[in-house]
């Protein structure tokens, strides 16, 4: 857990008991578990037998967790206003978020996870579009976010835009291309790229959703005892079929999934042709991250757009 110590394990817990006990909460044992390439993550067991998840990293990265924290609220409120819990996605609770002794900590509630079957993904994807939906409650129609967040642990610039086509050429594409030339990794027809996506994406004007953001099939899974859950996310308000074509990428999900959400709220004309675009995004974001086979991905996939769409 917190940094590593001379005085090893059983202090690191000490740390943590300490904190707990100032919430009320008892500590009887923690370990880690699974919890993506960013954080160290760790299960908390309590003397009344219940569990919390707990997220630690450096304390420079205590904005990547408040963002995430930031996150995670914005959908519980959005699902707050959708009526029947039962019928939404599970989402995570973020309970503390503190800086212990140089360490960031976030603690959330804990997600039973570990479902597979097909109904359960189909439910999944229902509920994520009745999400999308409630969220709709709440907003004024422009495309962004309160804050910049992070997709992944790269930067993610959310600046109130009106139009869906400048957000997502302004605030998505372009800054990710600069983060690449400044990086010496300028990527060819980029520029042609940015002048035709306004054309491309004018016809469609989607309402402003909250969106997950960060939506591969890292980001959610299935529970045990039923219902499934999303995690990790992104959010902003922008075109809901961010979050379905993204769930595409890297493995995808399911088909249930998207049968799912097509039942619930089927997406319009064109989402198809539209899917390439939007995870372009996360292929330079990867690219910049990673570097690799990512920058030929990103090459490739500008001029496959160019081509698909002249």
């Amino acid at each position: 857990m917190l940094a590593a110590r001379a005085s090893g394990s059983a202090m690191q817990q000490q740390v943590m008991a300490r904190w707990l006990a100032q919430q009320g909460l008892e500590l009887a044992a923690m370990q880690p578990v699974g919890g993506g390439c960013i954080h160290r993550a760790w299960q908390l067991e309590l003397r009344d037998g219940s569990r919390r998840f707990a997220k630690t990293n450096r304390a420079a990265l205590l904005p990547v967790l408040e963002a995430e924290a930031d996150g995670l609220a914005a959908l519980q409120a959005a699902a707050g206003s959708a009526g029947s819990a039962a019928d939404l996605p599970t989402i995570p609770e973020p309970l503390a978020l503190a800086e212990l002794e140089g360490e960031a900590v976030l603690l959330l509630s804990w997600l039973d996870l570990g479902g597979s079957h097909k109904q359960g993904w189909r439910e999944l994807g229902r509920g994520l579009a009745r999400l999308h939906r409630a969220s709709l409650n709440s907003g004024d129609g422009r495309f962004g976010w309160h804050r910049r967040n992070f997709i992944g642990s790269g930067p993610q610039h959310n600046n109130w835009h009106c139009s869906w086509a400048e957000f997502f050429s302004e605030q998505r594409l372009v800054v990710q291309l600069q983060l690449a030339a400044e990086a010496g990794r300028a990527i060819p027809q980029a520029q042609a790229l940015l002048e035709e996506v306004p054309h491309w994406l004018a016809a469609h004007e989607p309402e402003a959703c909250l969106v997950h953001g960060d939506l591969w099939s890292g980001n959610a899974g299935l529970l045990h005892g039923g219902g499934g859950a999303v995690f990790d996310p992104a959010v902003y308000r922008g075109d809901r079929e961010v979050d379905l074509a993204m769930a595409r990428l890297f493995g995808g999900f399911p088909a249930a999934f998207f049968e799912g959400y097509q039942q619930e709220w089927p997406l319009p004309a064109g989402h198809q042709q539209r899917v390439e675009l939007y995870n372009l995004y996360h292929l330079l974001n990867h690219a910049n991250l990673f570097g690799g086979g990512y920058w030929h991905q990103s090459a490739a996939c500008i001029q496959e757009l160019l081509r698909s769409w002249s």
